[in-house]
C-alpha cells in the first residue's frame, strides 16, 4: 500500500502507544473526547478517518501529546521538498540570539527599505510559499535586529515592528509546515519585539498568533479570553475607524469564531461572526488612500464569507457549509489570495464528501491543490479528507466489480480473497 494511504492506520497505531504508555483505558480516552469505546477502537484500528483538526488537538490534549505527535509532521517527502528545515533551523538560531550582538557584518538598511523588502514576504503568504518564505527569513531577521542595534526613536520602533512581523510570517510558514519548535519561538519572539515596536496594535496581532498556538492543546475558551483582551486594548483604535485597527479588530474576530466553533458554542459562533462582518462593512467603505497591510492580516468581506464555511464545518454541518458557499459573493471570494482560497477549497471539498459526493469532493481538492500547492499537501485535513475518498473508490469499485464477478459465475474467493 502507498505510504499516504498508511497514514490512517499509522495514526490509529500512534494514538494508541500514547494511550498505553499513559496506562490510560480506551474508554476513558473516548469519554475525554466525548466520544465512545467503540468509536475510539475504530479509531486506532484505522477504520475512522481524524478529518477535524479541532478533534485531532483534542485527542492530543488528552494524550498529553503535541498534535504533529499523532499525525506525524512534518511529513515524509522527497528531499528536495525537506530543504526548507536547514532554513528553519537557521531562523531558529537567530531568534535564540535575540539579546546577543546581532550576527550581521554590514550596515542595515533603512526601515524605509525594509518595509519594501516585507512586500514581497505578503507576495509569498498570498501564494502560501512557505518554503520561500523561510529561506528569505534568516538574513532579514538579522538586518532587522542590526538596526535595532545602531538606531533610535522611530526607526528603531520600526525596527522591531520589522523584526515582530518577520516573526509572524516565520509562524505562518511553520504552522503550515509543521515544525512545533519554531511556531513556539516566532511567537514568543514577536511578542518581545511587539512591546518595543511603538505600534499600538502589534500587541494584539501577536495575541492573534497565540490564539492559533492554543488550538493546539484545545485551550478554546482561552483562545476566546485572550481574544477578548486583545480586542480591549484596540477598541478605541477601532471606534475611531483606523482602518488598520479594523482590519485586526475583525481579525481577531474570526479566530474567537473558530475557536468558539471547536468548543460547540453555536451563539458565541454567531456573535463573533456578526461582528467581523460589521467590521468587513468598515473596509469596504473605505474610501481614503491607500493602506499597507504592515501587519499582514488577510481580512476582507470574502474572509468573513469562508471562516463562516469553516465554522459550520467545525460543527459538523456540511449541509450549512454548502449553502453557505452557494450563497458566497464570487467576487468577494475571487479577490482572496491563493492562500485562503486553497484553505476555502480544502473546506469545500471536505463538505462534498461528508455529502456523500465524492467527485465534487476530489474536485474541490483538485482546486485546492492547483491554488496552494504547498499549504494543500501539507495539510493534515487536505490528506485526511484524500484517503476518504480513495478508500471509499476502492470500496466501491471493489463491490462493483464482485457483483458483476457473481453475474460471470466466476469464484469470488480467488478473486476478492
Amino acid at each position: 500500500m502507498p505510504h499516504e494511504l498508511e497514514e490512517q492506520e499509522a495514526i490509529g497505531r500512534r494514538i494508541k502507544r500514547q494511550r498505553l504508555n499513559l496506562g490510560m483505558g480506551q474508554a476513558d480516552l473516548a469519554a475525554a473526547v466525548g466520544k465512545t469505546q467503540g468509536w475510539m477502537s475504530k479509531v486506532e484500528r484505522g477504520h475512522i478517518e481524524l478529518d477535524r483538526t479541532g478533534l485531532i488537538n483534542q485527542l492530543a490534549k488528552a494524550l498529553h501529546c503535541h498534535p504533529n505527535d499523532l499525525i506525524a509532521r512534518p511529513y515524509t517527502s522527497a528531499v528536495s521538498e525537506h530543504q526548507w528545515q536547514a532554513a528553519a533551523a537557521s531562523i531558529l538560531r537567530e531568534l535564540r540570539r535575540y539579546d546577543l550582538t546581532p550576527a550581521f557584518d554590514r550596515a542595515p538598511r533603512s526601515s524605509t527599505d525594509l518595509w519594501q523588502v516585507m512586500k514581497r514576504l505578503h507576495r509569498l503568504r498570498d501564494s502560501a510559499a512557505n518554503v520561500a518564505i523561510l529561506r528569505s527569513l534568516p538574513d532579514l531577521l538579522q538586518e532587522a535586529h542590526a538596526l535595532t542595534e545602531v538606531s533610535a526613536g522611530r526607526e528603531r520602533e520600526e525596527a522591531f515592528a520589522i523584526y515582530t512581523v518577520a516573526c509572524k510570517f516565520a509562524h505562518t510558514a511553520a504552522h503550515a509546515l509543521g515544525h512545533a519548535e519554531l511556531v513556539t519561538m516566532a511567537c514568543e519572539r514577536a511578542a518581545w519585539s511587539a512591546q518595543l515596536s511603538g505600534d499600538p496594535l502589534m500587541p494584539a496581532v501577536v495575541s492573534w498568533m497565540r490564539m492559533w498556538d492554543m488550538w493546539a492543546t484545545a485551550d478554546w475558551d482561552d483562545s476566546i479570553a485572550l481574544s477578548d483582551k486583545a480586542l480591549r486594548s484596540i477598541e478605541d483604535h477601532y471606534e475611531q475607524g483606523a482602518p488598520l485597527s479594523v482590519r485586526v479588530w475583525g481579525s481577531l474576530q474570526l479566530r474567537a469564531a473558530v475557536s468558539a466553533a471547536r468548543a460547540n458554542n453555536s451563539t458565541e459562533v454567531d456573535h463573533r461572526l456578526a461582528l467581523a462582518r460589521q467590521a468587513s462593512q468598515r473596509v469596504t467603505e473605505y474610501s481614503g488612500p491607500p493602506i499597507h497591510d504592515r501587519h499582514s492580516l488577510t481580512f476582507s468581506a470574502g474572509n468573513v464569507q469562508i471562516h463562516a464555511i469553516n465554522v459550520a464545518l467545525e460543527m459538523s454541518d456540511q449541509t450549512k457549509a454548502i449553502k453557505l458557499d452557494k450563497t458566497a459573493d464570487p467576487e468577494h471570494l475571487a479577490a482572496l489570495p491563493n492562500s485562503r482560497q486553497g484553505h476555502h477549497r480544502m473546506d469545500m471539498a471536505r463538505a462534498w464528501l461528508w455529502d456523500g459526493n465524492r467527485d465534487k469532493a476530489l474536485n474541490e481538492l483538485t482546486e485546492a491543490e492547483r491554488l496552494a500547492p504547498q499549504l494543500v499537501r501539507n495539510h493534515p485535513i487536505a490528506r485526511a479528507t484524500l484517503r476518504s475518498i480513495v478508500y471509499a473508490e476502492r470500496a466501491a469499485t471493489r463491490e462493483r466489480l464482485r457483483s458483476m464477478a457473481n453475474r460471470f459465475h466466476l469464484d469470488d474467493q480467488v478473486l476478492f480473497p
